[in-house]
Order: structure tokens, then sequence, then C-alpha cells
């Protein structure tokens, strides 16, 4: 057998391969870019569109092509397919894994533990502007139902602490989930944070607010994503972790 015909049965193998490695280069590429400014959110999904398409036929043609090396007693070829198919089913994977957190959160990124007097934004509230971020109004008629229903252990932290106590405490939290502080307004009682995703550096804001009470204290946080319909329940698991490490 000449080396052309060699070469000529190989490629479909070396495509599978390729392909699989060019899906994992566009999930790269694509958050890197979108993370480094280079282009919008919307290229980067379009990148993982093509990663998604890549690998769903790599994994189909990779299977049936595996099939064939089988029944034909291909053996050069197997590991190559191999490495093709298992890079096309860790992106589908993680992808379905996506999926899953959409469909079973619901479709909201406006998240506070307060619903009737949610607490407001004063520093961030111009740079979500320029960024032309999600509106901030809290309109409770249509969010606070599907919030408690989905949500129902974000609520308003009371406690026995003094607010000075309670806004060092929070401070310190913050900090330790990785948020970057914007302001910090001890007369007030408010702090005002930004939380950044490791992939696509997306940007969720939050505020917190402790007022003292006639025993204590109450501390409320909010959580609003920049972009996006839906945050796949990362504002409210967010809230929880600042409240939890307040109270603890």
């Amino acid at each position: 057998m000449t080396d052309s015909m060699i070469d000529e049965r190989r490629w479909w193998a070396k495509a599978i391969l390729v392909g699989g490695v060019v899906a994992v280069c566009c999930v790269l590429v694509g958050a890197i870019g979108v993370r480094i400014g280079l282009w919008p959110y919307g290229t980067g999904f379009t990148f993982l569109t093509g990663a998604a398409v890549l690998s769903v036929m790599g994994l189909f043609l990779g299977i049936i092509a595996y099939a064939v090396c089988l029944s034909k007693g291909l053996k050069a070829e197997r590991s190559g397919i191999l490495i093709g198919i298992l890079l096309s089913a860790v992106i589908l994977a993680q992808l379905g894994v996506q999926y899953s957190a959409v469909t079973s959160h619901p479709v909201i990124h406006n998240i506070s533990t307060d619903t009737v007097e949610p607490p407001v934004f004063n520093k961030l509230v111009a740079i979500r502007e320029a960024e032309g971020a999600n509106p901030l109004a809290y309109d409770a008629e249509v969010l606070a139902e599907q919030q408690q229903t989905a949500y129902p252990e974000v609520k308003t932290l009371v406690s026995s602490q003094p607010t000075n106590v309670l806004f060092n405490q929070a401070m310190v939290v913050l900090q330790d989930l990785g948020l970057e502080i914007v302001n910090e307004d001890t007369a007030a009682g408010m702090i005002e944070a930004t939380a950044t995703t490791f992939w696509f550096g997306f940007k969720d804001d939050v505020v917190v607010r402790i007022r003292s009470t006639a025993n204590g204290s109450i501390v409320d946080v909010r959580s609003v994503s920049r972009v996006g319909r839906s945050d796949l329940g990362v504002n409210a698991k967010r809230i929880r972790a600042i409240l939890n490490g307040i109270e603890s």
C-alpha cells in the first residue's frame, strides 16, 4: 500500500480529531475574547454555537468512524478518532449542564432579600448605564413570586449585632468571595461590589444594606446581572454565601 493510499484512508480520522480540537478552541477563544474585551458577548456565544455544532458532528461521525475501524480492523486511526470523540463529548456535556441550569431556574437575574423595598445602587448605576446593562428597576409584581418560589431561603438576615460590626463583617465576606468593592458608605450602611465570572467575565453587581433595629440590625443583599435574562441561579447562590458569611 502506497503512502498516498494510507493518507487517503486516514484523512477522515484526522478530520474528526481536528474537529474536536477546533471545537475546544472555539470555546476557549470565544470566552477569552469576551473577557479581555476583544468582542461582545454575542460574538462569544457565536463561538460557543460553532463549538456545539462541531461537537455534535464530531461525536456522531466519530462513533460511525470508530465502528468502521473495528469492522475493518483499522488500528492506526482509532486513537485519533477516540480523542476527537472524547473532546466532542466533553464540550457537549458541559453545554448540557448549562442547558439544564437554564431550564431548572426561573428566567430572572435581579434577586433581592427584600422584595418590597430592595436595596438601591448608587455608584454602580452610572457604570451599568455606560455599559448598556440590564435595567435595575425591581418589578415586584413580576419578580417577587418567581424568586420566592425558586429561592425561598433568600431572605433578610436578622441579627443582634450592631450595624458597625455587621458592616465590617460584610466587607470581609465580599472580599473573601472575590468581589471588587466599588463603594462603601458606613454612614448609610451600604456597600456596593462587583463579581466577575472566571470564563466569560460576566459581571454581576451587588449591594449590601445594613440597618439598625430596636434589637440589633437587619441585613439585605441584592445581586443583579449586567447582561442576560437568566442568571442560572448564580445571584441567589451569591446572596446566600454573603449572608452565611456575615452570620457565621
